[in-house]
């Protein structure tokens, strides 16, 4: 049997405070994530998907959830992954994480084909997925050590691996409580030290900071930055346009089960700004909605909807 998919969930993110900042330096120091230089472009991406498909049998005939998705994120990237629900971003996301079978197409990831080879691609990512794998009867320590016996570490090895990610996402003070009390932003922050036991190349998050009060939405910003900083590649899916704007490198978004934007957010403002004409900077959410023919109606002192 391969070694287990992990369930985790991770939060992070930037200078919330100089004390904070300091902080950072130190746990740099002892978190225990190797150390990597980043490849520069045209060496091996960390994700590479070609005209990946995936359809679903019913009653009512077949479904084509994805239609044909080229991808490529390269290593030491943050890379997000946007669009509306029932898109084809979950299904996308969990063909490439080895969830989901492939009905075509093909899916490498940090070199690895997940489709041929999915226990050795298990081995190079981590999984954070909405619903953390948390059990409330564990302690965030035991938690830990447990993930790292099931990825093969040794019982030392395991305890001073926990150690050095509870140190990592600032959970040293509750180490020891049960995980039923621990807060929302918490749970995240565990379930993505969960997903870094096994120094994933290729680290995977769906939409980790949904449902988080902002300041725990910035502490997972920030360490996300920071394990990004020590080479991870993050493959990011987000509701928060002003998170992939604020996170990410470059970013695709996925409508009707195919990709029908991709570049930088900058690039993409951009475009946006030069082709419709407009006098001012166009925001994300303007790109999101121009890319999946989306509207947004303002009126002073009303809701802003989006509609079809």
């Amino acid at each position: 049997m391969g070694p287990p998919m992990n369930p985790v969930a991770g939060p992070g993110l930037v200078g919330v405070s100089d004390e904070r900042t300091a902080r950072s330096d130190e746990v740099d120091d002892v978190a225990g994530v190797a150390e990597r230089t980043q490849p520069a472009p045209g060496t091996t991406a960390a994700v590479q998907a070609e005209a990946l498909v995936k359809h679903y049998g019913g009653r009512s005939g077949t479904v084509e959830a994805v239609r044909g998705v080229d991808l490529r994120v390269e290593a030491g990237e943050i890379f997000g992954f946007l669009g509306p629900n029932g898109a084809g971003k979950s299904t996308t996301v969990r063909m490439l994480t080895t969830l989901l079978s492939i009905t075509s197409g093909t899916a490498r990831v940090a070199g690895v084909d997940v489709a041929r080879e999915p226990d050795a691609a298990r081995r190079r990512i981590g999984v954070a997925l909405q619903e953390a794998g948390l059990d409330p009867r564990q302690t965030g320590r035991e938690l830990l050590v447990l993930q790292g016996r099931l990825f093969g570490l040794s019982v030392h090895e395991a305890s001073e691996r926990a150690g050095q990610l509870l140190a990592l996402v600032e959970l040293e003070d509750a180490a020891d409580r049960r995980i039923k009390g621990y807060s929302g932003g918490m749970k995240r922050r565990l379930d993505l030290a969960s997903a870094l036991v096994h120094e994933p190349d290729v680290l995977f998050l769906d939409e980790p900071t949904t449902g988080l009060d902002p300041v725990s939405r910035l502490t997972v910003w920030e360490e996300l930055q920071r394990i990004n900083g020590r080479g991870t590649t993050v493959f990011l899916t987000t509701q928060y346009l002003e998170e992939a704007d604020h996170l990410c490198d470059r970013l695709a978004i996925i409508d009707g089960g195919l990709i029908v934007r991709e570049g930088t957010p900058a690039q993409l403002k951009a475009d946006l700004r030069e082709r419709r004409g407009l006098g001012s900077d166009p925001t994300l959410d303007d790109v999101f909605l121009d890319a999946t023919g989306r509207t947004r109606d303002r009126v002073a002192g009303d809701v802003q909807e989006v509609s079809a």
